[in-house]
């Protein structure tokens, strides 16, 4: 299952008090929701009759066609059964009228939904024509009479959530329900509601729009929820106030799809939601069920619509090709500005508990090792301590490249740290003698004691001059178990060890920009500009690298990818397949995401020894694979069940 669910919001043209008008437009929403497969679609608060007919609400004929045309949008929706429609209207009941949401899909009324709270202040006179729906002391309504047909009883309570496709849950509330200390909504979330309607009027004052963006925003993320919002038109009465028709769907803190226009009528926003994100994330936010079992006594009437499994497929759902880093500069920029400084408080926290210990970095001229050395810089800086308290020692060997060797030394000289060379081409061949390995054989053993060699110095020079080995290693390399045990796999405090590949780029970039680094800029450029090489192999003929990480191990955009939705949803190997297939259409074809999907899983499993005694680092985003931070997996775990499945793609 891809858990998408692909929700309307109609916001048709009103015309107040022609209801008839107004019900062709809601059957004609309907009919394009369907064609759109769409599995609901939700209108404005009193579509039907328009939100500003004041005393028009006392009116019996206006009531009696109420009733009519609600018999005509239920015969419509017969015949559009995938969709679930969510249409305001009000609704009598003994001497009371409820300003309330009807649900219907199938060719049935399911339920009535009133309005709780009843703005009476300023521009609202609501109180004047409705009650709220805690004044309700019958919880039943006869919809049949209602339609005309033999008496059939469905629930009108405002604490309802209602069961659509295949489990989803949907809670409803009206307009001022949202703008209030404790939102209905929040109950109904806590009652298992996933996704959260708001049927509204609220009309246009300055300021109010951002306003309204930012109450749906965060009641989304509040509640791990899907929220829809959608508001009448302006075509409703502005005998005294404008309607923007604003309408507005979010995902958990994010807003999905927005209405394009500021002031809007007679159009529908239709966006797929991923019901799987929030599923994964309430089921690891243990506080959400805590807060649920606080209120045992609200808990949500739960009906059954009977509504056919969801149609969302996620081709409406916004898709990033690379999740870690965000797709505007100024976004990209901010973000990455915010990880570099924490890694700077993580690194500046542990050397002034040491008092006085001084950094050692092997600089390789590639991008994790560029970033290390930056972070540490900066620490000292803003320790007050000079930067000559860094020390850089660049090893080189078999796999060096003239392009690296100098890019490392001209980044050591620029940023004025403590410069170090170390060759380990006859530390290496030593031990490749007492070994007994043959020296032509380009295999692990030849690799791997590269890297050994590398720490081995790194560590015992950190104990010469006073230091700790800061590690380079990144989030990207932990997951794929790109990196020698007991090697570059190991160091005193791991400062990239959360941030991917496809960001230390832009970390880099960014980084870069900074007053602090501008004398390095040239150098840094032509680091970004470096092919990714771990250079244990020897150059080509031309003493270029000959040694590509990529053609190794596969993309780090298509490995990024993978760890994202892996870790951050725990999504199955179908899902972040499918949706790899769309993010990188134009990129790979099918049949490499696929191959690469398999190698990603079968490293991620057997690699998990290597994470399991990793340094300390500090986390910086949802996604970390520290023991401690975040990551808990055993060793020996088993990756049958995901390869299998990710073979039958």
């Amino acid at each position: 299952m891809l858990d998408f669910i692909r929700i309307a919001c109609a916001v048709p043209a009103v015309r107040v008090g022609d209801v008839k008008k107004n019900t062709q437009d809601i059957c004609d929403y309907i009919v394009q929701a369907d064609e759109k497969n769409a599995d609901i679609v939700v209108f404005p608060e009193m579509a039907l009759t328009g939100y500003t007919c004041q005393d028009l609400f006392f009116q019996d004929t206006l009531y009696e066609g109420v009733k009519q045309c609600l018999r005509e949008i239920v015969c419509c929706s017969k015949s559009h059964p995938a969709v679930t429609a969510v249409v305001g209207l009000p609704v009598r009941m003994g001497m009371q009228m409820f300003n309330c949401a009807v649900i219907v899909s199938g060719g049935e009324v399911h339920g009535f939904v009133p309005k709780t709270y009843i703005p009476n202040y300023n521009e609202f006179y609501e109180k004047r024509w409705f009650s709220s729906g805690a004044e309700l002391t019958e919880h039943s309504i006869d919809v049949g009479t209602l339609l005309g047909r033999e008496p059939q009883f469905v629930p009108i309570f405002s604490h309802s959530v209602f069961r659509i496709g295949d489990g989803t849950l949907v809670g409803i509330e009206i307009c001022e329900d949202l703008w209030t200390p404790l939102p209905p909504s929040t109950m109904l979330a806590l009652s298992g509601a996933e996704v959260i309607l708001n049927l509204s009027a609220s009309n246009e004052t300055i300021g109010k729009s951002a306003y309204r963006r930012d109450l749906v925003k965060h009641q989304s993320a509040a509640l791990n929820a899907v929220y829809a919002y959608c508001s009448a038109g302006s075509t409703e009465s502005t005998q005294d106030l404008i309607f923007s028709g604003q309408s507005l769907i979010a995902e958990n803190g994010v807003i999905l799809a927005q209405a394009s226009e500021p002031i809007a009528s007679d159009y529908m926003l239709v966006q797929d939601c991923d019901l799987g994100k929030l599923r994964a994330d309430r089921r690891k936010n243990k506080s959400f069920k805590d807060a649920a079992n606080q209120f045992p006594q609200h808990r949500a009437a739960v009906i059954d619509t009977f509504a056919p499994a969801l149609r969302g497929d996620g081709s409406l759902y916004p898709l990033q090709k690379l999740p870690f880093v965000p797709s505007g500069k100024q976004d990209r920029t901010q973000r990455c500005m915010e990880i570099f400084h924490m890694q700077v408080a993580g690194l500046k926290q542990r050397l002034s508990v040491l008092g006085g210990s001084k950094t050692v970095i092997g600089i390789s001229g590639g991008l994790d090792s560029t970033l290390a050395l930056l972070v540490s810089v900066e620490a000292m800086r803003q320790l007050g301590r000079p930067a000559t308290d860094v020390y850089g020692v660049t090893m080189p060997c078999f796999g060096t490249s003239d392009r690296t060797y100098h890019n490392s030394w001209e980044l050591m000289q620029t940023l004025g740290i403590s410069c170090k060379e170390i060759n380990i081409r006859e530390a290496v061949s030593l031990h490749f003698t007492d070994i007994g390995h043959d020296a032509n054989v380009h295999d692990g053993t030849y690799e791997n004691s590269q890297a050994r060699e590398r720490t081995q110095i790194l560590m015992d020079y950190a104990s010469v001059v006073g230091g700790i080995v800061v590690g380079t290693g990144d989030l990207s390399e932990l997951a794929l178990g790109w990196c020698t045990y007991n090697g570059d796999h190991m160091s005193m405090y791991g400062v990239n060890a959360s941030i991917p590949k496809t960001l230390i780029r832009w970390m880099i970039d960014a980084i870069s920009e900074m007053p602090e680094f501008a004398a390095a800029r040239p150098v840094l450029q032509d680091i970004l500009d470096t092919p990714i090489s771990p250079e244990l192999l020897p150059p080509d003929a031309e003493g270029k690298i000959a040694q590509h990480t990529e053609d190794l191990v596969g993309p780090y955009a298509l490995h990024d990818f993978f760890l994202y939705y892996t870790l951050r949803y725990g999504f199955t190997p179908t899902k972040i397949y499918t949706l790899a297939c769309r993010a990188f259409e134009k990129d790979f074809d099918a049949a490499t995401i696929k191959k690469w999907l398999k190698a990603f899983y079968r490293r991620f499993f057997t690699q998990q020894f290597k994470r399991s005694c990793m340094p300390d680092g500090v986390k910086v985003g949802s996604v970390t694979l520290s023991p401690r931070g975040d990551w808990r997996m055993p060793s020996d775990a088993s990756a049958r069940l995901w390869l299998e499945e990710a073979e039958k793609l």
